[in-house]
């Protein structure tokens, strides 16, 4: 049995699994430490059913914390960022587009030495030891112990970060190193961005998992804890402690991944619709689409691996104009139960159309007064936004089933003209809580690899190689590993005709599939 948690921004959503068979549900105020809203949680999905605590195999959390640090500039640490590409890469300083409150945040310690490769493996320049002696000392005199490395094209070739880490780990054997090839994909900037962002966030991440770990040791749970990430997979407490910047956008991808399971489809448009927003993705093969453009986190480009979505400012607590025909982005969000018309308050929102419509019977008072050429042109205004949006998200003109999940659900009645069908699972508002709790550990690589020096399917298979060794590392089931995707650009304008391939497997939990708990 699993429990699967998601911490949102004003629900905390949990969900007890046997297997694929939801157990109990509950969703409990997020509290200002977390874990008060998770304890909640917790206690009610354990009072309200007669399992053993030592039952439960696993806690999967899904959580913005490490998201709202750096959209908030909150929690963050002193950071080196060290990159490893003179003489030629140099025309762009570390952290130069950064926003400055958040450059200033991480300290703005820039350093570049010599070294590195090309895309075709050519050496850029040689490591020169006395810049990295230099550098060493520096960081010992200002007492940083938060550290990026990032050379060009290091997915491809990791050597110059991992030589450079090697002398500064020595020299400093308390130093929290990333390197840029475990965190982001080609491209240099923005893989380094990633990279600084995950170092900033290290000795929060500690305080984190230290705080999760303790609550569930307080009720009872001795068995492993797992934190969703970005891509629908799972991260060890000990990986999150290394990598917290990969939990980043996992509520989304957590949704899509619970509406898979709860629909039973593969191949669908899911779109959660909450309080404020509404976030539209697609499923392909029972994962979330991933992004294929540079992705903003907080202000700062970066090259995660992302989900492909589309937020609308469309949700339950969204404010309505008079006459219905406009709707968001403005959002009442938490204050929905003070300030919308039918709890008494004085604020038309999107709930209260729907309960004037008579689609729903919440709250208590004012639904009546609001006209009935309002509640026509609102109904309607809901359906364009989420048609216009969810064309933009298809990959084809075909329309395509739709699955709706989340608590503001309840917006859509009328027929959607780019869905093929609607589909409103059971236990659809708690979609999130499912996906954390049904996600596997997953790894992936990439490289850029001519396919006149290599045969097409001994590059595949290498870079399969580097994706399963990093799942391992993450935590999964060696034998239950699965190729869930391949991906192969051909890189233009090249002799050697480089082709960029990334391989993503997944796999089950190491720890589950051993049948213990720990």
């Amino acid at each position: 049995m699993r429990i699967g948690i998601d911490v949102g921004g004003t629900h905390t959503d949990a969900v007890l699994l046997n297997n694929r068979e939801v157990l109990a549900t509950t969703k409990a105020l997020t509290t200002a430490d977390v874990f008060g809203g998770v304890a909640t949680a917790l206690d009610t999905i354990l009072k309200h059913t007669e399992v053993s605590k030592t039952d439960i195999q696993a806690v999967m959390i899904g959580t913005t914390q490490f998201t709202n640090a750096v959209v908030e500039r909150r929690e963050l640490s002193q950071v080196a960022a060290v990159r490893i590409g003179l003489p030629s890469g140099n025309g762009l300083l570390p952290m130069l587009d950064w926003p400055e409150d958040l450059a200033s945040a991480v300290g703005e310690h820039c350093y570049l030495v010599h070294g590195g490769f090309l895309y075709d493996g050519w050496p850029v320049a040689e490591l020169d030891d006395l810049e990295i002696d230099n550098l060493i000392k520096d960081l010992l005199t200002k007492g940083i112990k938060n550290i990026v490395l990032s050379s060009a094209f290091s997915p491809m070739n990791a050597e110059p970060e991992e030589l450079v880490a090697e002398k500064i780990q020595q020299a400093i054997p308390d130093a929290r190193i990333t390197l840029s090839h475990h965190i982001g994909r080609l491209g240099l900037i923005e893989r380094e961005n990633a990279a600084i962002l995950n170092a900033s966030l290290l000795p929060f991440a500690d305080r984190v998992v230290e705080a999760f770990t303790k609550g569930l040791l307080k009720h009872g749970l001795t068995c492993p804890m797992f934190v969703s990430q970005n891509d629908g997979t799972l991260m060890s407490a000990d990986f999150v402690r290394q990598f917290p910047a990969l939990t980043f956008a996992s509520g989304p991808t957590n949704s899509l991944r619970g509406a898979c399971m709860l629909s039973g489809l593969d191949n669908a448009i899911v779109v959660d619709i909450g309080g404020t927003t509404s976030d539209i993705g697609v499923l392909q093969d029972g994962f979330p689409r991933e992004s294929n453009v540079v992705v903003d986190v907080g202000g700062v480009r970066t090259n995660f691996r992302m989900p492909d979505i589309t937020a609308v400012g469309l949700g339950g607590g969204s404010i309505v104009s008079a006459d219905g025909l406009t709707i968001g982005p403005r959002s009442v969000g938490h204050r929905l139960v003070q300030e919308a018309k039918v709890f008494g308050g004085n604020t038309l929102t999107a709930t209260d159309l729907i309960v004037a419509a008579g689609y729903t019977d919440i709250g208590e008072l004012g639904a009546a007064e609001i006209p009935e050429q309002t509640v026509v042109s609102g109904i309607s205004r809901i359906s364009e936004m989420l048609d216009q949006h969810i064309d933009m998200m298809k990959p084809s003109s075909e329309p395509m089933p739709v699955i709706l999940v989340g608590g503001g659900s309840i917006l859509v009645h009328d027929k959607l003209a780019s869905a093929s069908r609607i589909i409103r699972p059971e236990n659809a508002g708690v979609a999130n809580a499912i996906g954390a709790a049904i996600a596997q550990i997953g790894g992936e690589a990439e490289r850029m690899l001519s396919y006149q020096s290599i045969s097409r399917e001994d590059a595949i298979a290498l870079v399969t190689q580097d994706a399963r060794t990093l799942a391992i590392e993450a935590g999964a089931e060696a034998d239950s590993l699965r190729v869930a995707d391949i991906e192969e650009t051909v890189i233009p304008y090249m002799d050697d005709g480089n082709t960029r391939i990334r391989v993503k497997v997944i796999g089950d939990i190491s720890v589950l599939e051993q049948g213990g708990n720990h």
